[in-house]
């Protein structure tokens, strides 16, 4: 199996939209993979579901999806037969039954998370200056005031219902990071759920938009092989074809 017939969705979480996966866009493509970046509403959890379903329905061939955030539940929630395999950057994976908030209110709170509360129209957006304290420290000022203008605001109804059976019980999984260090702000360590039990991946200190980081680290990497670039590129390029047809463990 080539390179030129897997595709790559990009999921992003709450409080952004398909353009913060713009940096991750090119160098992908430039590996000969076919990439789209999914557009989430954030209006509920079912609408997730069905918009990712959506962008997959239009691809032919294999798929690995990519998650950020809250997108890790969502990408494990779709019934596509064409995903076979997830990678989860600095994302929740909640187990059956579970929430996404069981999984992001446990535990105590990173001292710079921000506070968080619906607005009058029932929808959480996260505060401007939140960008630049916890979500995307590491960002550049204007890198963090692009992402405070086009954040889009997520409902309550996506983070409250409990999860079915997820994908990443019977597909390939890749947690970079699994566990969510000291500089990731908005949430604290260990979120993963029971899906980092036996998940092979090396734990790094990585804000939580850290999109942004493992961009700059690629763009000083990259001429020292094609495995050298950090964040979501080294996650996605270790997979093989190999695992790619032996994914299915049902």
């Amino acid at each position: 199996m080539s390179r030129e017939n897997v595709n790559v969705v990009l999921v992003h979480g709450a409080w952004a939209d398909g353009s913060s996966w713009s940096k991750i866009i090119q160098p992908l493509a430039a590996e000969g993979l076919t990439v789209v970046a999914a557009p989430l509403p954030l209006t509920s959890f079912s609408d997730d579901v069905a918009a990712l379903d959506r962008a997959l329905e239009r691809l032919t061939g294999p798929v690995v999806l990519v998650g950020h955030a809250y997108a890790g539940a969502v990408i494990a929630a779709t019934g596509e037969e064409k995903v076979k395999g997830l990678v989860y950057i600095a994302a929740l994976a909640p187990d059956e039954g579970e929430t996404v908030a069981d999984i992001f209110y446990r535990g105590t709170p990173h001292p710079q998370a921000p506070k968080l509360s619906p607005d009058n129209h029932g929808l959480i957006y996260l505060p401007e200056e939140a960008f630049a304290s916890a979500f995307a420290q590491n960002a550049t000022d204007e890198e963090q005031a692009v992402l405070a203008a086009v954040q889009r605001p997520i409902s309550p109804a996506c983070i409250t219902v409990p999860v079915s059976r997820p994908l990443w019980k019977d597909r390939s999984a890749w947690f970079p990071g699994r566990r969510t260090g000291p500089d990731d702000r908005c949430r604290q360590p260990a979120l993963h759920g029971r899906a980092d039990a036996g998940a092979s991946a090396l734990s790094r200190r990585r804000p939580h938009a850290d999109r942004y980081g493992a961009c700059r680290r690629a763009r000083h990497r990259q001429g020292g092989g094609r495995h050298s670039s950090g964040g979501l590129n080294s996650a996605v390029k270790t997979w093989d074809e190999e695992e790619l047809r032996c994914t299915d463990r049902r």
